[in-house]
């Protein structure tokens, strides 16, 4: 499983870096711990009135969202044991799924449904971490236009998982690959708002990358190229199996 933790991680680093995610992340962030714009010379620039409170209050955003994601995985791994008769079936199934989030991602096509997004709006700005904490809770149930292609595909990785444990460990992965950015950029906010305005302009590269990826992990769980994968690094180096 190293190949699919490594994929988990870069998933959700992707996820991201992706165009409906990056950009609400300062807002985010200034619902959270009160962080702030004010003009500048140079651009705008980030404020934050205590700057332990905005970690802090990332920190359980961060643990509110990898919470949700933990559990899907170990409930997909769960699932995927259940109909442990029909693996070949469900994972022609997944592949195809995974293929088709792929090319919607891409803009060769669009798949409606996709398209819905619901986020969690409170009235009122949390002032506690046990309110971060729901905000994150929140954030992992709505963004379906950019992190549900992505996320499925690492969910289809965590069905193949041999136990609960391996499943929820993916998923913990890609909750570590939103969340480290996430931490970074509560710890170096004013840093952070001016990569974010450089880094507007890769937005389409990143989608074709994301629905690429997707596709050649529908390709590979059609295949069976992850588990083959697997056993050639596990028999190149066999310390690896140690770590999974």
């Amino acid at each position: 499983m190293q190949v699919g933790y490594a994929a988990a991680l870069l998933g959700g680093m992707l996820s991201f870096l992706s165009p409906c995610v990056l950009p609400l992340i300062i807002p985010y962030l200034g619902f959270l711990g009160g962080v702030t714009l004010r003009a500048a010379p140079g651009g705008p620039v980030a404020e934050a009135p205590d700057r332990g409170r905005v970690m802090a209050a990332a920190s359980f955003f961060v643990l509110g969202f990898a919470t949700v994601f933990t559990a899907m995985g170990a409930t997909a791994s769960l699932i995927s044991q259940l109909l442990s008769d029909h693996l070949d079936t469900v994972a022609m199934i997944a592949g195809v799924v995974l293929i088709a989030f792929g090319l919607h991602f891409a803009g060769v096509f669009r798949i409606s449904f996709l398209n819905y997004e619901k986020r969690f709006q409170p009235t009122e700005k949390p002032v506690s971490p046990l309110g971060s904490y729901v905000v994150g809770l929140a954030f992992a149930f709505g963004w379906t236009p950019c992190v549900g292609p992505v996320l499925a595909g690492i969910l289809t990785i965590a069905a193949a998982a041999d136990s609960v444990w391996e499943g929820a460990a993916l998923l913990f992965a890609y909750a570590l690959g939103i969340g480290v950015p996430f931490l970074l950029a509560a710890a170096f906010v004013t840093p952070f708002l001016r990569f974010v305005q450089r880094f507007r302009r890769h937005f389409r590269l990143v989608e074709i990358l994301v629905g690429g990826l997707l596709v050649v992990t529908g390709l590979m769980v059609l295949t069976g190229t992850f588990q083959d994968i697997g056993a050639f690094l596990l028999d190149r180096w066999p310390d690896l199996g140690r770590f999974g």
